[in-house]
């Protein structure tokens, strides 16, 4: 199911106002990736992106052109690894948000 655009400002919207949403998105779409539900953890690192730094600056960051970001992330995107880290990466720096992984049971 597609997102409206409605639906894209509103999330836009409060991540510009709400540090702890800002957070709470991209720790979100790492914890889907992790888990292996790349579909669901792309498309929430897009939503995350297209609300907070935007794929231009993103692209700059990493030295990719935005198109490529964005079709990785898109539904059929299938991110190399190496690319995928390099934008996470540049998001924590970017975002102030430093992620790390702890095992659990």
């Amino acid at each position: 199911m597609a997102l409206t655009r409605d639906f894209k400002e509103t999330i836009k919207a409060r991540a510009e106002r709400d540090a702890a949403f800002r957070e709470a998105l991209l720790t979100e779409a790492i914890e889907q990736l992790l888990g292996g539900n790349l579909k669901v953890g792309k498309a929430v690192l897009r939503d995350y992106i297209n609300a907070t730094v935007g794929f231009e600056r993103l692209a700059k960051a990493t030295g990719t052109p935005s198109k490529s970001l964005m079709r990785m992330l898109g539904p059929n995107g299938n991110p190399r690894a190496d690319n995928l880290f390099r934008m996470i990466g540049k998001l924590q720096r970017v975002s102030g948000v430093h992620l790390e992984v702890a095992a659990g049971r």
